[in-house]
């Protein structure tokens, strides 16, 4: 239960809050600090929760190094699902979950925190897609070009629906491995399970939600939802690169039940914060360091920058010890994250957290006419900027030395 991560370091507001414009603002007003409103409309809410990347750190128990490390094995380990007491027995409706309007550019209430869990033909999935609710009975879901519009497709395919139970409040590990891309027939689950062991010490425990799927014994919210073969636009929405997207072709969801703890608390997450930043981007760069290492190249660390939301930019610090270190980083970093289209190569010494730093290293180490890979293909649905079918061109930089460069590309700092 979100209420489990509730202590001294939250602003507190008691007051009223409306769910419609206000929060947006609470968050520009307190930057990265977490903020419970224990009056949403007379519900409770977090927000800004995993807004400062060290608090999740301190959250995992874990260093920057360490949560790399322990991430990547984690994609790739075959966990078995502890199941255990179920603590979301509560019963609820639509009208009691604290749905929020972020901007006023977007269509109404959106859903954001929400992640599907869903099972189609022996395949699990989770993900996490927004939900636009029409009413206390429909909604409309936009379900990005992954695995779970693949189940979907299928489903509708051979003329039937898809039930999928809607987790609102979970453990970190839950939420941080929904936004994790693993091949098609990983469970996703198992990567939460596997990350809370090593975090936690102890296992994750899961409960069957009304539709029978498991999902965290400790959820605050858990929709059982439809998704049926009716589709229309959906959107405008301003999504996390602070643009307002709308797509054609999204389906139809019927609320069916909600279920709850005794006293939940509502996970809104405001678009295009930063707590939307770390959530789309951390959990990319473990899979485009899994990447890079299996190229053989000494990878030391991976940053999807702010400037691009988190999503669209990468800098990856390697040692470089060949002249194809380059290349290798490159490709296997953009097969790390399909959706990422520029990515700065740089040495050791850079700071990839200081964006001065990166800038100082293109300056002085970078020469387009010999540092500069592009490629063109498919991209990420939320640049605005891409072409039909979302094609992009990607861009590789390399702002590394060169083996063997001499002293001249050393910077001495006083």
């Amino acid at each position: 239960m979100l209420e489990t991560y509730v202590n001294n370091e939250f602003v507190r507001i008691r007051e009223s809050v409306s769910r419609k414009l206000e929060i947006t603002e609470l968050v520009k007003r307190h930057g990265k600090k977490p903020i419970l409103l224990e009056d949403l409309g007379g519900k409770k809410a977090v927000l800004n929760l995993w807004a400062d990347r060290e608090r999740i750190y301190r959250e995992l128990k874990m260093t920057r190094d360490q949560f790399l490390l322990n991430y990547e094995s984690s994609l790739s380990e075959n966990v078995n699902l502890k199941e255990g007491e179920k603590l979301f027995k509560s019963k609820a409706d639509m009208k009691d979950v604290p749905v929020c309007w972020h901007y006023p550019g977007d269509a109404g209430y959106y859903i954001t925190s929400g992640i599907f869990v869903a099972e189609r033909n022996g395949k699990r999935n989770l993900s996490i897609h927004r939900v636009f609710v029409e009413s206390e009975r429909v909604g409309y879901a936009r379900l990005v070009p992954r695995d779970l519009l693949r189940m979907y497709n299928d489903a509708v395919s051979h003329g039937e629906e898809m039930k999928v139970s809607i987790v609102i409040g979970s453990p970190l590990e839950f939420l941080l491995a929904s936004a994790t891309s693993v091949p098609f027939e990983q469970d996703e689950s198992m990567v939460a399970a596997s990350l809370y062991r090593k975090s936690k010490g102890k296992e994750m425990e899961f409960s069957r939600s009304k539709f029978g799927l498991l999902v965290p014994s400790n959820s605050d919210y858990v929709i059982n939802a439809i998704l049926t073969g009716k589709v229309k636009e959906e959107g405008p929405f301003k999504d996390v690169t602070g643009t307002y997207d709308i797509q054609n072709g999204q389906p139809q969801i019927l609320f069916d039940s909600v279920e709850c703890v005794k006293d939940p608390i509502y996970h809104a997450l405001v678009p295009a914060t930063m707590e939307h930043f770390n959530l789309m981007g951390l959990p990319r760069e473990p899979t485009i360091f899994k990447e890079i290492r299996r190229e053989g190249v000494d990878v030391k660390d991976v940053r999807l920058s702010e400037g691009g939301a988190s999503w669209l930019h990468g800098i990856v610090k390697i040692k470089k010890t060949s002249k194809n270190d380059f290349a290798k980083t490159v490709e296997a970093s953009f097969r790390g994250h399909k959706s990422m289209k520029r990515v700065i190569v740089v040495d050791e010494d850079i700071d990839i957290y200081r964006d001065e730093d990166v800038e100082w290293a293109l300056a002085t180490r970078f020469q387009a006419d010999k540092g500069l890979l592009i490629k063109k293909e498919r991209g990420s649905s939320l640049d605005p900027s891409s072409g039909e079918d979302f094609i992009t061109a990607k861009m590789g930089m390399d702002a590394t030395m060169p083996i063997g460069g001499g002293r001249k590309f050393v910077r001495e700092v006083s």
